[in-house]
């Protein structure tokens, strides 16, 4: 378990570098336990976390926020980093306990015998209320996958989840996947960079969706995610196999806390936005205006059963596996 100093999220992003991530990467399981530090508050289980910028990281941040961790006998803190990749590696290399991903990266690294396992699910797609789609040009004849066919897409990362939505929205909608070039833009250029004709679609993730419809610049092709599945999990909190054997009392304290924060965050949006937005590094009022992400309370097979199939068929893992080998005994 590694040391924590305060429980604040409030410090400067990204305080792993780049080749520090790829060695914690490479040290992977060899790294020993560290024990709590000095700061840590007495009587109080150290718990170091990491997670992107994204909505569905408000209910670690409440619990830290309003004492629920510390009630559990849990003194957390959270860093801030660039993408999933480094927080998978983070937490490989022992620099964090746990961590949050997209389920692709996690169902890749479990896909590759690395023994990672979830504890708790981050944000759960739901048909009802998408927080992502793809969009064209605003004047664009584009209207099904097969007009898709042969052009060129704009992607995050390869194989991240909107690039494997993206395909299946295309191959369920006539097209064909396959002759579709993809080229990685960043996601905060994507609306620029459809409008501009350089590519011919791309998928846009709020705020930016909302931002780049209201501009008029790009339209709403469709949301991509459905074609998974109505529902599912996108997001989920992880940690090295082992974790929960070593540290039995903080793994159950840890998903007892994440159940009963989501079950207040997802009800109480615009209370807990200044928080998220302070992680965010953006103003509270654009976070409130955008669709917020629902929070899953419980890890479900059914709920990730779908994207292994689908992760599987478009090559990002090598062969489905029966979603119970992903969840951590301990989140059960």
């Amino acid at each position: 378990m590694v040391a924590a100093r305060q429980s604040s999220f409030m410090k400067p992003p990204n305080r792993l570098s780049r080749s520090n991530v790829l060695a914690l990467g490479a040290a992977a399981f060899a790294a020993p336990a560290i024990p709590a530090s000095a700061d840590t508050a007495p009587g109080l289980l150290s718990l170091h976390a990491a997670s992107s910028s994204n909505d569905e990281v408000t209910p670690f941040l409440y619990a830290m926020e309003s004492g629920m961790f510390k009630r559990a006998g849990v003194d957390a803190k959270i860093d801030r980093l660039p993408s999933g990749s480094a927080i998978v590696a983070g937490v490989l290399g022992g620099a964090f306990d746990i961590g949050k991903s997209s389920m692709p990266s996690l169902l890749a690294a479990r896909g590759k015998g690395i023994a990672l396992t979830c504890l708790a699910p981050g944000g759960e797609y739901s048909a009802d209320h998408p927080s992502f789609g793809l969009v064209v040009k605003a004047d664009s004849p584009i209207k099904s996958g097969a007009d898709l066919n042969g052009l060129t897409a704009a992607v995050s990362a390869i194989d991240d989840l909107y690039t494997i939505a993206m395909k299946t929205w295309i191959d369920a909608h006539g097209g064909d996947s396959s002759t579709v070039k993809l080229v990685e833009v960043p996601i905060s250029t994507v609306a620029a960079t459809v409008a501009s004709g350089r590519v011919a679609v791309g998928t846009l993730t709020q705020p930016f969706l909302k931002d780049g419809l209201n501009g008029g610049t790009v339209k709403l092709l469709g949301y991509s995610a459905t074609a998974i599945g109505l529902r599912f999990t996108m997001t989920a909190w992880f940690a090295r196999d082992d974790f929960a054997a070593k540290n039995p009392v903080l793994a159950a304290a840890f998903v007892r806390v994440m159940h009963d924060a989501a079950i207040y965050t997802n009800a109480h949006h615009a209370e807990t936005a200044p928080m998220t937005a302070a992680f965010y590094g953006m103003d509270p009022a654009v976070l409130n205006g955008m669709n917020r992400s629902t929070v899953g309370m419980t890890l479900d097979v059914r709920d990730i059963q779908p994207l292994i199939d689908t992760a599987a068929r478009y090559g990002v893992i090598a062969a489905p596996f029966d979603a119970h080998q992903l969840i951590a005994p301990a989140a059960h």
